[in-house]
């Protein structure tokens, strides 16, 4: 399917010469990536917040967050890359989250960076997947000259109000998910692979996530902070913890579910969070997952999405407006 490149229009100021560029001046097709850079995909599907139950309406975020990016000011130096959108249009949200496993797999054995924009939080099982299919094919490649390979540790980091490990309607094995499931599908995997499961969870609100949620959390041995620990007398701490957990990664993976922040801030999400968390306590905790580098000096991160815009709710385009200036922190931040 061919990349639709029209939506990175925006304001050009020929005057200032390469100083003056916008991302839509620079974003190139995925086609005529020719080094690695920072690979964009869209996942454009709301089915798993309509089997959760929720408001639907995040199918148009990808797009929408395009369009918000293109007028940005560019101050990155790797090469941005729009591999085009996973559309679910026919409810098989299985199929969608597989295919952008493969497309996330494939940017990641490219040696790209990559970003997705959802979509419902099912955009989460697909980018984990990714994750997940190609350190399986990289860690098969390495074991044939190393046999005892210690299995790798992916630590997800996760900004939301809901902590998405419920189990499938069908039960703990089943593989119909929703955008409430992710976080239990990547548990999975994690234990079907003999993976350890690392998980950190920031923002949650208590209002929305039951006893049963909060146990399974425990069990998992999730790190946790609900919204009202999230404030600026607590956060030595938390930074604190922060940080053991990613020293103890091998790689990360981040997604940012916009109901972690107030209505106020993000009102275009498909379930608004009457507190939430501030954007400047979230920037504050970014930091150092920005920061993170394996010992080779490369960033940690290798994939990080945006969940749960839903333009259908936006006012004056705030929300895209959110999104679009996370997007452009992480770009910066991990090239």
């Amino acid at each position: 399917m061919p990349i639709d490149m029209s939506v990175w229009q925006g304001r050009s100021d020929p005057e200032d010469g390469n100083k003056g560029l916008r991302w839509h001046q620079k974003v190139q097709p995925a086609d005529n990536a020719n080094e690695s850079g920072i690979m964009l995909l869209g996942f454009a599907c709301d089915e798993g917040v309509s089997r959760n139950k929720g408001r639907t309406g995040a199918y148009d975020a990808p797009v929408a967050i395009r369009r918000a990016l293109a007028n940005l000011a560019w101050h990155h130096e790797a090469p941005v890359y729009d591999g085009g959108n996973i559309s679910c249009d026919d409810s098989n949200l299985e199929l969608a989250q597989y295919r952008l496993a493969e497309d996330v797999s494939r940017a990641l054995r490219q040696r790209h960076k990559v970003i997705v924009f959802g979509g419902g939080h099912e955009v989460a099982w697909g980018s984990f997947q990714g994750i997940g299919n190609y350190l399986v094919q990289k860690q098969h490649v390495a074991g044939n000259a190393n046999e005892a390979q210690q299995p790798p540790r992916v630590g997800i980091i996760n900004f939301d109000a809901h902590f998405d490990l419920r189990n499938p309607p069908g039960g703990k094995q089943s593989e119909k998910g929703s955008s409430g499931t992710p976080f239990h599908q990547a548990a999975r995997f994690c234990e079907l692979h003999n993976w350890p499961f690392k998980y950190v969870c920031l923002g949650l609100a208590r209002t929305s996530n039951t006893q049963a949620l909060y146990e399974k959390a425990d069990r998992l041995g999730v790190l946790y902070k609900d919204d009202h620990e999230l404030v600026h007398h607590k956060m030595e701490q938390t930074l604190t913890e922060l940080q053991r957990f990613i020293d103890q990664c091998d790689y990360l993976y981040l997604t940012i579910d916009l109901d972690v922040f107030p209505a106020s801030v993000a009102p275009g999400v498909s379930a608004p969070a009457a507190r939430g968390v501030p954007f400047d306590i979230v920037e504050m905790l970014l930091e150092p997952i920005l920061k993170a580098r394996t010992p080779k000096g490369e960033p940690k991160i290798l994939v990080a999405d945006l969940a749960e815009y839903n333009p259908r709710f936006d006012i004056d385009n705030q929300t895209a407006r959110l999104a679009a200036r996370l997007a452009w922190t992480i770009a910066r931040a991990i090239r």
